[in-house]
């Protein structure tokens, strides 16, 4: 509204617009679904990511608002925020390069139902428990997968995934055609594939016990093998272990992982500073034929979609609305996300995937070797050009550009006719 110049305008129209639930985002993102397979070489599986946000609220009767555990909390203790939670899928459309931008094609709420009270009906308590069981955000997420999956008619896909989406309940209900790289405990309790099978009985699933990630990663019999992948700007060589085919009873007897240990990469604050080290990642992917170029550069794509959150919510304000209509509460923010998708897509047509508008010149402070794409806010910057300049035009301005004089002297006062003629029979 504000970017429009609606912002001192009657805003009803826009409120109903999502409270009588005008409005689709299921339509929106489908078609933004369309739009990245035709950016996109389609010969090659979807790499999709997904993660989960929450949006900070204020209002204590904000449907799906909760207590949430706050991310950006330290890890020496526990901060809670009270905030609505969402879940995110972000799709990759490569670069020429290696590297790749993700843009959002799912954004629904994940939030969960409200607790009643303890005096309330035994049938409401049986409510509320199956509720909870429905909106569960690993089966939230395993239920979007399946539509996705549908909607493609089981194309191959990728999935990037953290830790909390790690586990049994999405590893054992994965769609097919559908194989998950995601992180892993370090002392997650892994199994080899059984030798031999025992003359009677039940057929062994599990064999014998398997070094655990952190186990693996010290374990200096197994050797380091180097894999390059694109992150931040450039190349970089990555030391990396690996073991397969495991078994995990976490994921069952239907999947056969592949376990890799990526070392810590050495990277320097400044050319003078000492060299540093972040911690050590631990990966397991379900297909085991798949090389470790792929899953090293696919999973570093990943950390796109926190980019994702953070200019959805500081640029484009997701989440800020305090709106308290039940289908208000999904379907803004939805949108807003709608529309940073269709933003990036737009400016991939028009100036490539890593082009960039060169309307507004960049500030003399900026390294233009540094910056190989454009970000949110010079698209932003771009859009607000477009839209505002048509209000400042050349005719809009015709009283600035044309000085008219004024009339200094005072209004001269002329009776009507009907009192003139009153005034002369009197």
């Amino acid at each position: 509204m504000s970017t429009n110049g609606k912002q001192h305008q009657d805003w009803s129209s826009d409120y109903y617009l999502y409270a009588q639930k005008r409005i689709d985002p299921t339509a929106l993102f489908n078609q933004v679904r369309k739009e990245v397979d035709l950016l996109r070489d389609c010969s090659k599986p979807l790499v999709v990511a997904i993660d989960d946000t929450i949006l900070r609220k204020t209002g204590k009767q904000i449907p799906g608002a909760a207590w949430r555990k706050d991310p950006l909390g330290p890890p020496f203790n526990l901060n809670l925020v009270w905030a609505q939670r969402m879940i995110q899928f972000s799709a990759a459309v490569p670069g020429r390069q290696g590297e790749a931008r993700m843009i959002p094609i799912i954004f629904k709420d994940a939030s969960t139902p409200r607790k009643p009270r303890k005096s309330d009906s035994p049938q409401t308590w049986e409510v509320y428990r199956e509720e909870l069981k429905q909106r569960n955000l690993n089966r939230r997420a395993t239920d979007l997968l399946h539509t996705l999956q549908q909607q493609r008619e089981n194309a191959p896909l990728h999935v990037l995934v953290d830790g909390s989406f790690t586990n049994r309940k999405v590893l054992k209900n994965l769609p097919n055609q559908t194989t998950l790289i995601g992180r892993i405990r370090k002392d997650a309790r892994l199994n080899y594939l059984p030798e031999e099978q025992a003359p009677k009985g039940r057929k062994r699933v599990y064999g014998p016990d398997a070094p655990t990630p952190e186990r693996l990663r010290k374990d200096e019999e197994v050797l380091w093998e180097k894999v390059r992948a694109f992150a931040a700007g450039k190349w970089w060589d990555f030391k990396v272990k690996t073991i397969a085919p495991l078994r995990w009873r976490a994921a069952g007897k239907d999947h056969n992982l592949r376990l890799v240990v990526i070392a810590p990469l050495g990277y320097r604050k400044n050319k003078q500073g000492r060299l540093l080290y972040r911690k050590p990642a631990y990966l397991i992917c379900t297909d085991t034929e798949l090389s470790l170029e792929t899953i090293l550069q696919e999973y570093v794509w990943r950390w796109d979609i926190e980019v994702n959150h953070r200019d959805e919510k500081t640029l484009l304000g997701v989440g800020q609305a305090q709106v308290r209509n039940e289908n208000s509460v999904e379907l803004v923010p939805a949108s807003a996300v709608a529309a940073y998708a269709m933003l990036h897509i737009a400016a991939m047509k028009a100036y490539g995937w890593a082009g960039k508008p060169d309307v507004i010149p960049a500030p003399k402070w900026r390294d233009p070797n540094k910056k190989k794409r454009s970000s949110t806010q010079d698209l932003l910057n771009e859009l607000r050009r477009e839209l505002w300049s048509r209000a400042i035009r050349p005719s809009h301005l015709n009283d600035f550009m044309h000085h008219v004089p004024q009339e200094t002297k005072s209004e001269k006062c002329y009776p009507k006719l009907c009192d003139a003629l009153f005034y002369a029979t009197g």
